[in-house]
Parts: structure tokens; sequence; C-alpha cells
């Protein structure tokens, strides 16, 4: 019996999606084998819009990104996302570009929250939300890199089955993580139940090879570091001189004497030293001297290590006073007195157990799954920075705030990597990823949204028009110059103190006068650093949008037909991406005989007939052909006999009539 596995199902998950209308979310279910479903449809590329970056100014600092070449190679799209990302995967030269380049892919897809919003519709019955994300997670898996990982992010309405979707097609071996986001700034007392204060972001990876980049260390994540002692090595807080693990590690489970109160200490139940004996050894001799004594205490230390006490190790012994107490009690407190204290520290003024010193982290850190809207900003941020490029206007209900891109894209992709997002929204995943020196491919499927926003948008960020977001951070409260604050004590709090002190001698003149107030304001006087600019503008975009349908399904025919748009350029763009062609440019002519010919698949010619397909065009076009050729002659008509003409004329060549045999459906019948 094969191997099973947890599989979601849904009503119709056997058959395929296709648009009713363009420029709208509205399906119809269809036929795999439907044309209008399998037709490969191309882009047409619209122009390129370069923009220029700023010189650099005194009035400001500059951050490394600030300095990072700009991206130029990047692609925005009109069109829905489907056949978008269909174009990616299989118009060759697309796909050579693509497929499996992509480091990472963020997408924020219709909710299906059955509400309707101002600028999408987001009601999609429950089945046609999962086949419609089912087969754009299929694309998007082949467009990821082997390191490359893809973030969903959801509401409630979904976010469970998504999971499961997302199992599916990835593997649930591929899960990395679920990220909360605090998406709201305060409570909504209109709700009915409870007040969502949250999204969530799925993780996964495309393999095993996929890491993160670790986040740099706040203010707030070394406002708990200290230095007391004025250690040598830097501010340190007491952590837990133990570890877990007692059972296994018996030989780390026995006392220390405290070199001040003489008492014995053992680790807490369940758990051991921290450190093997001979380099606890050492640190207490830096207290007073010690030495390794077997004590008479199997029955204490069996109770910590959970064993009965035969089953206990015998010959451990514990770390003892090598003077009498009083003389190791005069060395302690002198060494408490001097500062620099050993790595076990003596708690409680020096009369209480042992702690340990932690350092801070030389080492980034890792990220963590509950992001704050304190740390990434909320929807209400999100709000505000549209409004900030598009005054007067409030186009979206849910928008997302630049430092929630930046850091998905931060832990994500390093500079250079291709971001990519079929949902582009407001546009703020390739706003960002072009201010943090990536590369990215975002498609809209309105057109009101691509015109209104997502492009005027990303024409502001490569022309630095788009100062708001993640493009300045402010200024950081820092001690003045001469001013050295108390540990503990941070700029942030010295400029709270100061303007509390202000407050409450404002009303007592001789107060304002004290030589101890103006002393004490002159030890708290603080200052901000300049503003710093992350992004000067500069790179460009690719303007595209997916070109029409070029085959149709006509009912009463019972046949595949093509459309009125299906001529011309766009017909033989149409055929060679469906029959997986690439295009010939300019400089393969001489190579391929680009004159007569519009594509290539090795050394096999494509030639695209709009008519009728005669021995005579078969002979002229053989005769085109280099030794070691042949070639596919597409037509939408032929006389009969052409095809076996087309063999005989050269071997490995073959007639296709268009659409008849480029998509040989019957609905409802054999394909």
């Amino acid at each position: 019996m094969g191997k099973q596995r947890l599989e979601l199902t849904w009503y119709n998950k056997d058959m395929a999606l296709i648009p009713t209308e363009d420029g709208r979310y509205g399906y119809q279910w269809v036929d795999p084998a439907d044309p209008r479903y399998c037709e490969t449809r191309c882009l047409v590329m619209d122009g390129y819009v370069e923009g220029h970056q700023s010189p650099k100014s005194d009035e400001f600092s500059y951050s490394e990104r600030a300095d990072l070449e700009p991206q130029s190679d990047n692609l925005m799209i009109l069109g829905e996302s489907g056949d978008v990302l269909e174009a990616l995967t299989r118009v060759p030269e697309l796909a050579e570009r693509y497929v499996g380049k992509v480091k990472l892919v963020y997408i924020d897809p219709p909710f299906n929250t059955e509400k309707t919003f101002e600028s999408y519709e987001d009601n999609l019955e429950h089945s046609i939300w999962l086949t419609m994300m089912r087969d754009r997670l299929l694309s998007l898996k082949r467009l990821l890199r082997e390191d490359g990982s893809i973030w969903v992010h959801l509401d409630d309405s979904e976010v469970h089955r998504m999971r499961v979707l997302l199992d599916e097609v990835f593997g649930s071996d591929r899960h990395i993580a679920d990220i909360v986001w605090q998406k709201a700034d305060s409570g909504r007392n209109d709700a009915q139940y409870f007040s969502i204060d949250q999204d969530t972001i799925l993780v996964y990876s495309k393999s095993a090879a996929f890491s993160v980049n670790r986040l740099p260390r706040t203010a707030a994540d070394n406002a708990r570091f200290t230095n007391p002692d004025d250690d040598s090595n830097g501010a340190w807080f007491d952590g837990d001189p133990t570890a877990p693990g007692a059972r296994t590690h018996q030989g780390m489970v026995y006392a220390i004497q405290q070199p001040i109160t003489g008492e014995l200490v053992y680790p807490a139940k369940g758990r051991c030293w921290s450190f093997e004996q001979a380099k606890l050894l050492e640190t207490m001799n830096q207290w007073a001297p010690y030495r390794v004594e077997v004590l008479d205490d199997a029955g204490k230390r069996a109770d910590l290590c959970g064993v009965a006490v035969e089953d206990v190790r015998k010959d451990v012994g514990a770390l003892v006073l090598d003077v009498p107490l009083d003389v190791a009690r005069e060395q302690a407190k002198s060494v408490l007195k001097r500062g620099n204290w050993p790595m076990y520290i003596l708690r409680s003024g020096g009369t209480g157990g042992f702690g340990r010193k932690s350092y801070v982290p030389n080492r980034l850190n890792v990220p963590r799954t509950w992001w704050s809207n304190g740390e990434v900003g909320h929807n209400r941020t999100a709000a505000s920075e549209i409004k900030a490029l598009f005054p007067g206007e409030t186009p979206f209900s849910t928008p997302k705030p630049e430092r929630l891109l930046e850091r998905v894209i931060h832990i994500g992709s390093n500079p250079g990597d291709i971001v990519l997002d079929c949902f582009a929204g407001s546009g703020t995943t390739a706003a960002v990823a072009q201010k943090m020196g990536r590369r990215w491919v975002t498609c809209e499927l309105l057109q009101s949204n691509y015109e209104s926003y997502v492009r005027p948008r990303l024409e502001k960020v490569v022309n630095d028009e788009s100062p708001g977001g993640i493009t300045r951070t402010k200024g950081e409260r820092v001690a003045a110059k001469g001013v050295e604050l108390p540990d503990g004590v941070s700029a942030d709090d010295a400029a709270k103190f100061t303007s509390v002190l202000n407050k409450l001698i404002s009303d007592d003149p001789e107060l304002k006068k004290s030589a101890v107030v103006k002393e004490l304001k002159k030890r708290a006087k603080t200052w901000n650093t300049k503003e710093v600019i992350n992004w000067r503008g500069g790179g460009g975009f690719q303007v595209a949008h997916l070109a029409p349908a070029c085959y149709d399904y006509d009912e009463e025919l019972g046949r595949v037909v093509l459309t009125e748009a299906a001529t011309g350029e766009l017909l033989v763009r149409s055929v060679a991406a469906n029959l997986g062609f690439s295009l010939l440019e300019y400089g393969d002519w001489d190579a391929y005989d680009g004159y007569y010919f519009e594509g290539y698949r090795g050394d096999t010619l494509l030639k695209v007939w709009e008519g009728i397909a005669d021995n005579e065009l078969v002979d002229w076009l053989v005769s085109r052909l280099h030794d070691g050729q042949n070639m596919v002659l597409a037509a939408t008509q032929a006389l009969d006999g052409v095809r076996e003409h087309l063999r005989r004329a050269r071997r490995g060549s073959r007639l296709v009539i268009v659409p008849d045999e480029l998509f040989p459906y019957t609905k409802g019948g054999a394909q």
C-alpha cells in the first residue's frame, strides 16, 4: 500500500478555473484540458520607467542601504495573476529569466472574508478560492529558487485551509513558521464578538537549503544589560547558572560552598551546573581558595537527579572552601568592592546564591514569530503612508506598512535577489524591494489600481519622491558630548527625566535657579542625531500587460476557435509560447534565417503562417533551412497532402494546424 498523507479536499478540486471577464475577480469552472485554461498568454511590453538617484546632502546621515546600486531589472505587469504566472513559467524567454530564480515570494491574496472592499472583490466561495490559490502556488513553487521561501499573508478566514494547502503543495516538512502580526493599534468596540488584532503570515521553504537573515539588535534588546562591576568584557545581565539534564549529567550536580555565608548551594531539582567542574573551580577560586572534596551527600544528589540513591554517581566532589570561612569571607568582600567580578556572581549583595554573567551577544537576533505593531507598524501606519503618497485619497482598506515588508524581505532575501508579489494591491512589496536593493516582479489585476496607485507609487520610488515608509529613519537620541549616563539609564530615559523635571519646577523660580537642578539637567543632557536616509531613488522597471487571449471554445461548433485578437504579431507570439519556442531576436537571424522564421527551439525553427499552407510554401521554407535544421509549420489552414510533403522534404519537420491541433479539445469528448 502506498504511503498515506493528509490531503485537503473540496468541491471541484479536479476542475480548473478561468476568469469570467478581464480585470475583475470572477471565475467559472472548466475542464483542465479546456484551451481557455491551457493557453499560455504572452506579455506585451509597454515601455520602461527609469528613475534618478538624488545626491547626498550634509543635512542627513546615510545608511549602507542608501549606497546600494539601485536595481533596474524589474517587471510590473497588468493582468490576472494566474495567467501572469503561467507566462512567467511557460513563455521561454520569461521562463529562462525567472523559473528557479526567485528568492522570495510574498503574497497578500484576497482574504475571502465575504466582504466587498472598495478596491477589489473579496467574496470568493471557498472551493473557488482554494482552486485559485492552488494553481498559483504550483506556479510560484516552480519560480522559487531551491533556497527560496514563500510568505502567505492571511486573516482568520482561510488561514487554516491555506496551511493544509501549503502542506500539500510544498510538503509539511517545508513549513518554517506561522508569524503573527499585530495589525491593530486599538480595539474595535463595534466587533460582534472579538476585536481581531492580528493577521497570520505562513512561511514555507522550497527545500532544506533555505536559511534566514537574522535581525539587528535594538536598544530594547540590550536594555537589560548593565555593568555594575565595571566588567572589562562589557555589559551583562544575571542569568541562570544552571542547565537542564541532571539525570544524564550527574557529574555536574554537586554543592558549591558560598564564600561569604558558608552555605552549600546545589542546583535546583532536575538541573545541573552549566559549566564543567574544572572551569567552575577556576571561576570560584577568583572569589576565594577552593578545593574539590567528596561529601556524604549521595541522598541529596540522588533526589536532585531524580534517581535512586544506589544509582547516583558516587565519585562527584563538591567545591568547598580551602581556607577558614572568615578568611574566605574577607577575600570575597574585597572582590565585591573591587569590581570586575568572576563569571559566577554572588547575588543579594554577596549573601545570596549564585548567578551567571550573560554578556551582550555578538551575533544578530534570530527572528521571532510575534511581530508587534510597535516594531513593524499597523494598518493605520500603512494607511498614513498611502495618504502621504496620494493626498486626499483612501484607496485601500487594509494596506500593509513598509516596515512589515522590510522585515519579511530582510529575513528572506539579499540585495540583488528577486522578490515576487502577484497580488500587488497598493504596490508595497515592490516599493520596499526597490528601496532595499532587490529586483522584483509584481502584477495587479485591477486596471484602476494599476494606473492610479501601483505604477504612480513605483514611479515615485525610483524618482526619490517617496519619503515615507522605510526611506528615512528618525535620528536617534543619544547622550550629549561629555555626558556619561549611568548603567540602566537610556538617552530616552534621560530626556523624559528632563521633561518631567521642567514641568515640576515650571512654577518655582527659585528651583529654576538651583545649582542642583542645573547639575541634574547637565548630567541628563541628550540630543538627536541626524535623520538617516536609507533610499535615494534610482533604478527602474519594465512595464507590461497581459496579451489578450487568442483561443476560445465555441459551444455551438464544439471546437476551439481563434479570437479576434489572434492575428499578426500576437498570433506569432502566442503560437511560439504555446509550442515552447523562443522568439528570434535580431542577433539570431544569421544562424536561423530570421527573415523567414519567427522562433527556434534547438535546431528546430518555427514558421507561423496566417493562411493556407501549400507545397510551394513548404518547398520555399525548406530551402531556407540550414543543414541539420528542421521546422514546425504552424498554419491556420493547409491543403491536402501538405503534411506528408513536409515530412518528406525535411526529416523531423511537422505541420500544426492552428488552433485545432494546438488545442485538440472537444467538450465532453476525448482530448
